[in-house]
């Protein structure tokens, strides 16, 4: 159905070209799903652009040819291509709210690419526009069409661009990071809409996500891409229980879940290497502990693995008529295991995970209400977005809260980090405490009521409780260097600090995330998503907190960037006592680091308990639908 041969992308950059893409090649079946994994920068997003011809200005395919059913797409002139995108090969972004036009309502954006590469006109579109929206699960559909983007969730936008994708029903479909904002239950429905197109129209479906979770569930074979390459490719199942490149076994060693809590996840040193580099040898060598001097020297080819390995592997490749293939000189063996070295630590280096009965903070009764003012003939109308919640967190524990968008997890966090003070449409009733060192007896409430707080008493509150932002780039200043980033919070919270003193704790803050001394002097801008993610961190760890609200820390990091922030989340809580309040809708990080549990549903708390009780054994019946949605391990 789909054919790329000996692609190669090349972007004009200020450091010389850049070989995005460097003699790619692959071959899709109709009805097939075929995912592309890999890190951040390593060619992923860029391949479904040069199959669409999306390529940005500077950009050219320079070598290659891509055919689809016959048709050389490189050929084509540019209207035809029209006529291809959307109605031939329908493509979901990753970003949708930059992808989506703000200016035009959802249903009219539906409805034009229906009309553009369907017969259906007016009245007709609107309502298959209606029924994509009910299908990728959008509440009141019929209201929801008539809204913009900016009044719908990041999630509600995820899915109005997956029904735009789908309207037209193409032959085929590319997916960039379909599910990445979704809930476990709505990227389930996803999902399974996506496989019934599939058994239904035997739709092509090329994947890209960092979601090994989602691949294993859904995959009939699997590419990890490095550094404009592909390194291995292999049938979804024998990938995830016989990987042979080194850089896959490292992902899937990094993924996180309850056999490894208390343990370090296995992370990858250092980042892909620019595309502007003239490569000699392998390209992941300088991150790999197997590299010998054959590797550096020489570049390996995407081949066969060695006669012992397939041996070892079964009839799996050949049963499927596509045998497995490894850009490597010394590909893994089943049975040998990865260095001692790159092992999840044990022992000493393990994570405490005993649970003191003192908190740090208590939370009683917590109400927040968003309040719509009427007008001359209209009522006042009020949104309960938090009803009456309770909970504590212990001292060096981690509580965390999940559920589905819209719950009230985010709008918690926000509340307890006083970020819904004086704001006129928002109402926060109840009562929080900071449990001081004096307070000996857990169930004493002290007087210092956090929402009631004034002047240096709130400055007290403010640097006990800070709050890491789901996306660092929004929430990092990008006209203001690291350095002033870090001092900001000092500054404002910590009067008395000298310019030397702040100095000093910057440089230290750097160097406890895991960053370079010269990360301070350097924008955002300049940093991976990982490396913004720990900047952040940094800048909430600047005025010593004692709890830390992480709102979705690493929803859209890759999976070795994610192990890397979770292992210093979980080393800082050792080292400093920090009591996390985490936000979250992955269960794996919630089994890996989570001591309690919190679920919660329309502001509500409809379970809560120890993490092990709440996995293991889960008593209400929604604990129970979000944890039958969660897509099973591959590993």
């Amino acid at each position: 159905m789909l054919q790329l041969d000996d692609v190669q992308v090349v972007l004009d950059s200020d450091a010389g070209w850049v070989r995005a893409l460097d003699g790619l090649t692959l071959t899709m079946q109709r009805g097939e799903t075929y995912a592309l994994v890999g890190e951040s920068g390593c060619g992923k997003s860029m391949t479904a652009l040069a199959l669409m011809r999306l390529l940005p200005e500077n950009g050219q395919i320079s070598r290659g040819a891509i055919r689809f059913k016959g048709d050389n797409l490189l050929a084509l002139p540019e209207s035809s291509m029209r006529s291809v995108r959307g109605g031939r090969i329908g493509m979901i972004f990753q970003e949708p709210a930059t992808s989506l036009n703000p200016v035009m309502r959802v249903g009219d954006q539906i409805i034009e690419a229906i009309e553009a590469h369907t017969p259906l006109r007016g009245d007709q579109a609107r309502r298959k526009a209606i029924e994509w929206l009910a299908r990728v699960g959008i509440p009141s559909p019929e209201v929801h069409v008539d809204r913009y983007p900016f009044e719908i969730s990041g999630g509600q936008k995820q899915r109005v661009m997956i029904a735009m994708a789908l309207a037209a029903e193409p032959d085929f479909l590319i997916a960039d990071e379909p599910t990445t904002a979704l809930d476990v239950t709505i990227q389930k429905q996803v999902l399974d809409l996506l496989k019934q197109l599939q058994t239904e129209r035997q739709v092509g479906l090329l994947l890209i996500t960092h979601d090994l979770a989602v691949v294993a569930d859904m995959a009939h074979r699997v590419a990890l891409m490095y550094a404009g390459q592909i390194v291995e490719e292999a049938p979804a199942a024998e990938f995830f229980s016989q990987p042979h490149h080194p850089y896959a076994h490292m992902l899937l060693q990094a993924l996180p879940d309850a056999q490894r809590r208390g343990q370090a996840l296995t992370s990858i040193a250092g980042s892909v290497p620019p595309l502007w580099t003239a490569f000699q040898g392998c390209r992941f060598a300088d991150r790999c502990d197997r590299v010998q001097s054959r590797c550096r020297e020489y570049a390996p080819d995407l081949a066969r693995p060695c006669a012992v390995s397939l041996a070892q592997a079964g009839p799996t490749s050949e049963a499927l008529g596509t045998p497995s293939k490894v850009r490597c000189w010394f590909p893994l063996m089943e049975a040998e295991p990865l260095p001692p070295s790159r092992l999840a630590r044990r022992g000493a280096d393990a994570a405490p995970d005993a649970v003191t009965g003192a908190s740090v903070l208590s939370v009683r009764d917590l109400r927040v209400q968003f309040v719509q003012s009427g007008g001359w003939f209209r009522p006042e109308t009020v949104f309960n977005a938090v009803d009456g919640i309770s909970f504590e967190v212990g001292l060096g524990q981690t509580l965390a809260l999940v559920g589905e968008s819209g719950c009230g997890k985010t709008t918690t966090g926000r509340a307890i980090v006083q970020l819904l003070r004086r704001q006129p449409q928002v109402r926060v009733q109840g009562q929080a405490w900071l449990m001081s060192a004096q307070d000996a007896i857990p169930t004493q409430q002290p007087s210092n009521d956090l929402f009631t707080l004034e002047g240096e008493a709130l400055l007290d509150a403010r640097r006990a409780v800070q709050m890491v932002f789901q996306d660092p780039y929004a929430s990092l200043n990008p006209r203001m260097r690291v350095a002033d980033i870090l001092e900001e919070g000092l500054r404002s919270l910590r009067p008395h600090w000298s310019a030397s003193q702040r100095q000093q704790r910057t440089r230290h803050l750097v160097d406890q995330v895991g960053l370079r001394p010269e990360a301070l002097g350097r924008f955002p801008h300049e940093f991976s998503g990982g490396q913004r993610q720990r900047i952040a961190i940094a800048r909430a760890l600047a005025v010593e907190p004692r709890v830390l609200v992480c709102d979705e820390p690493i929803s859209a990091l890759d999976v070795s960037v994610q192990a890397q922030i979770l292992n210093l989340l979980r080393d800082l809580q050792r080292e400093l006592g920090l009591s996390l309040l985490f936000i979250t809708h992955n269960m794996g990080v919630v089994a890996y680091l989570a001591h309690h549990i919190a679920v919660m549903k329309g502001g509500c708390f409809v379970e809560s308990g120890p993490a092990a009780q709440v996995l293991g054994s889960p008593q209400h019946d929604y604990t129970r639908t979000l944890l039958a949605a969660v897509p099973k391990r591959p590993i």
